[in-house]
C-alpha cells in the first residue's frame, strides 16, 4: 500500500494558522441583534403611528429594512473598531476581535447589507424614507464611529442622533413626509441617549479606559457623569412631555409619560447622589441602565395605543 504523503512543516503550520470561514451565526452576531431591537421597535411605532395606510407586505419590507440597515451599521463599526474592541472584556469574543472572522469579510457585509437596505427601501416605500435610512448609517458609521468616538467625550450625545432616526422613518415610509410628531420622537431619543449610555459607561469604566475611548466617566470622572446624566434626564423629560404639551399625543401617551419620566428621575437622583467607584457595587446605575430601555419600550407603545385605542 502506498504510503502517505509526508507535507512540510511549513505547510502544516500554514494549514493550522488559516482562518477558517466564518459561520453564518458570526455575520448575524455582527448585526448586534439584541441592540437591533429597540432600533427596530421605535422604527415600527413610528410606522403604525404614522396617518394613512401601508400594505402590509410593504410595511414588513419597510421595518425590514430598518433592521437591515441597523444591522449593516453595526458591522461596520465592528469592522472600524476591530482592535478597539479586542481590549475591552464586554466585546472581546465578538467575531472580529475573537478571530472568527477577517476584517474584509465584515466590511463586505456591512457595505453590501447598507446597500441592499437602502436601494429596498425606496423601491418598497419611497426614496424619503430611504434617504433618511442611508443617512443614519453613514451618521452612525462616519460621524459617530470614526469622528466623535475616538475624538470627544461629548461622542454619545452628537452621535446619538444615529440611533434616532428610526421612528422618522417609519412614519415617512407610510406618509412619504416627516410632520411634527416624528420629529417629536426623535428629540426623545436623542435627550435620552445621553444618561442611557452613561449610566453604563460608569459601571465599564475601566473597559473604556483600557481601549483608550474618551467617555465621560474616563476623561471628566464620575462625579461629572453623575452630574451630567442628572442633567440631561431634565432635559430627556422635556422631550418625553412635549409631545402632550403640543397635543400630538393622547391621554394614554400623557399617562405613560408621565409616570415613567418620574420613575426615570427617580432613578437618574440616585445615581447623582452617589460616590461609588466599585462596579461591583454600582447596583443604582444597572438599574437606571435596564430601566432606560424598558422606558423608551413604554414611551413608544403608548404612541401606537393612542393612535390605534383612542382613533
Amino acid at each position: 500500500m502506498a504510503s502517505s504523503p509526508i507535507l512540510p512543516a511549513t505547510m502544516l503550520t500554514d494549514a493550522r494558522a488559516a482562518p477558517m470561514p466564518a459561520h453564518w451565526r458570526d455575520f448575524v452576531a455582527l448585526t448586534k441583534p439584541r441592540v437591533m431591537t429597540l432600533v427596530v421597535f421605535t422604527g415600527l411605532c413610528g410606522l403604525l403611528a404614522a396617518p394613512g395606510s401601508i400594505h402590509p407586505v410593504l410595511a414588513f419590507t419597510a421595518i425590514l429594512c430598518i433592521a437591515l440597515g441597523a444591522g449593516a451599521a453595526a458591522a461596520l463599526n465592528q469592522w472600524w473598531e476591530a482592535d478597539i474592541d479586542a481590549k475591552m472584556k464586554r466585546t472581546a469574543s465578538r467575531p472580529l476581535p475573537a478571530g472568527r472572522m477577517e476584517r474584509h469579510a465584515a466590511l463586505h457585509f456591512g457595505v453590501g447589507l447598507s446597500f441592499f437596505s437602502v436601494i429596498l427601501m425606496g423601491m418598497a416605500t419611497n426614496w424619503l424614507a430611504a434617504i433618511v435610512l442611508a443617512v443614519s448609517i453613514l451618521f452612525y458609521v462616519f460621524v459617530y464611529t470614526i469622528w466623535l468616538k475616538p475624538r470627544t467625550a461629548q461622542n454619545i450625545v452628537i452621535g446619538g442622533a444615529a440611533g434616532a432616526f428610526p421612528p422618522v422613518i417609519g412614519w415617512a415610509a407610510v406618509t412619504g413626509d416627516v410632520s411634527a410628531l416624528p420629529v417629536a420622537l426623535f428629540m426623545l431619543i436623542f435627550f435620552w441617549t445621553p444618561p442611557h449610555f452613561w449610566a453604563l459607561a460608569l459601571f465599564v469604566k475601566t473597559d473604556y479606559a483600557a481601549a483608550g475611548i474618551p467617555m465621560l466617566p474616563v476623561v471628566s470622572g464620575e462625579v461629572a457623569t453623575r452630574r451630567h446624566i442628572w442633567f440631561y434626564t431634565a432635559i430627556m423629560a422635556v422631550a418625553a412631555l412635549a409631545p402632550v404639551v403640543l397635543n400630538l399625543t393622547g391621554v394614554i401617551y400623557g399617562t405613560v409619560a408621565l409616570a415613567g419620566t418620574a420613575l426615570f428621575a427617580v432613578l437618574a437622583f440616585q445615581v447623582y447622589r452617589r460616590r461609588e467607584s466599585d462596579p461591583a457595587r454600582m447596583a443604582p446605575e444597572r438599574r437606571l441602565f435596564r430601566y432606560s430601555i424598558l422606558y423608551l419600550f413604554l414611551l413608544f407603545g403608548a404612541v401606537v395605543a393612542d393612535r390605534w385605542v383612542l382613533a
